[in-house]
């Protein structure tokens, strides 16, 4: 009998929580032999909706549609998949499991541990680092109603670590003026963990002299016209462009608004596009970086946090090693600004990357890019077979399949239970 799945998560915001969420459903429909699936989609923050998918948003209205006449007639489903950060997730069926991108930090909220020993059977994670860091975190509790202390309160859940997978489109272009012909990528939403503010920053302090081109692909929440004039208005002021060498030679391109997955594939394999560089604090996963790698960019940026999954290949002599330019950095207390009470602990830590070895690294690549472009052609190449999509489409199958079920059986998907939507 296949199991009823309820998946709650924002199944058509553009966001990392609203890719992982499609992820998952995408993977749970691929065995709808196993699978009959339910859909909650609910909004996550500001953020715009997808709309290039026209199959596939007609299937998650068609889920809710399929949702709402099952709830009315009172039905219930076996379990629940929420995708979402653990503050929200609820005993909602008889089995429950989260789903979350994690943590980019050292430490998860003592509400996370709390929330994933009493809410959820199992936990799936995007990467080994917040797999490290759920499993890893420690807190001194005490139980209100006995008095009991507990001197090494933990998650006891069993957590599960599954990856994105490739996804590969046609590239389809932009209407993309570049003056410059030797352009460095960065692609990130504007806020603290990201730390934009210093990868421009220090981008221009170092090309200032030098006709090179840094592309910035960002927001602060959405792609409107209003959230354009905020970020222009933020980035001028926060960077203060009109008096940070005003004469210089590099250019800066502020890419905002909404780019399909074929618009991106075309930045990333633009002729002009040299590498993918990333100052961030810390990644649950890095989908940009991801994202890159596996269309064969040349990344600069700190080994550290989520990315280091993916960043990785066999040398010659057959050892796993980083095909990236690493930033060196510190590891450091996370910023009063950046605390988020109950998600991003004030006691916890993220990376800071090193001024000085970010402006060496980029400076090393833009005189002699050979030896980085081939570790990228290498990367790409383990990228692609080790995260193939067919093949973490089953491996998130089968991490989320509950021992109480018995064994899963077969491993492909019944193609009679696939139904077009137009």
């Amino acid at each position: 009998m296949r199991k009823t799945v309820l998946v709650r998560g924002p199944a058509l915001s553009r966001s990392g929580y609203g890719e992982q969420t499609r992820f998952a459903l995408r993977a749970l429909r691929s065995r709808e032999d196993l699978f009959d699936i339910y859909l909650i989609n609910v909004p996550w923050g500001h953020t715009g909706q997808v709309y290039d998918d026209e199959e596939f948003i007609n299937w998650v209205h068609f889920l809710q549609q399929k949702t709402n006449f099952f709830m009315q007639n009172g039905q219930k489903c076996m379990c629940s998949l929420q995708v979402t950060i653990p503050n929200e997730w609820q005993q909602m069926c008889e089995y429950n499991v989260g789903f979350t991108a994690g943590i980019e930090t050292t430490k998860v909220a003592p509400a996370w541990i709390q929330l994933g020993n009493n809410m959820v059977n199992s936990i799936l994670v995007v990467s080994n680092h917040a797999k490290h860091v759920y499993q890893h975190t420690r807190y001194r509790a005490e139980n209100r109603e006995t008095g009991e202390v507990v001197d090494d309160y933990k998650l006891e859940t069993p957590v599960t670590v599954t990856n994105y997978p490739v996804r590969t489109y046609t590239p389809s272009s932009l209407e993309l003026d570049l003056t410059t012909d030797f352009n460095f990528l960065t692609v990130a939403q504007w806020g603290p963990r990201k730390n934009l503010g210093n990868t421009i920053r220090w981008f221009i302090e170092e090309f200032h002299d030098t006709e090179v081109g840094l592309i910035v692909k960002t927001n602060i929440a959405n792609d409107s016209i209003n959230d354009h004039w905020n970020l222009t208005t933020k980035v001028k002021k926060e960077l203060k462009l009109d008096t940070l060498h005003p004469n210089r030679k590099c250019k800066i391109y502020l890419l905002h608004g909404t780019l399909n997955d074929s618009e991106m594939t075309w930045l990333y394999q633009h002729d002009k596009v040299k590498a993918m560089i990333s100052l961030t604090h810390g990644e649950g996963f890095g989908l940009p970086l991801f994202e890159a790698a596996y269309n064969g960019l040349p990344i600069i940026a700190p080994f550290w946090s989520g990315q280091t999954d993916f960043l990785t290949a066999k040398n010659k002599k057959g050892k796993l090693r980083p095909m990236i330019s690493k930033v060196d950095y510190t590891i450091q207390a996370v910023p009063e600004g950046a605390v988020w009470d109950g998600v991003l602990q004030k006691d916890s830590m993220w990376c800071y990357p090193s001024e000085t070895s970010y402006k060496t690294k980029i400076r090393e690549f833009y005189e002699n890019p050979q030896i980085l472009e081939s570790q990228a052609r290498k990367l790409k190449k383990t990228v692609l077979r080790d995260f193939a999509e067919e093949k973490m489409l089953a491996h998130f199958c089968e991490s989320f399949w509950l021992p109480q079920w018995g064994p899963m059986e077969g491993n492909a998907a019944a193609e009679d239970n696939v139904i077009e939507f137009r």
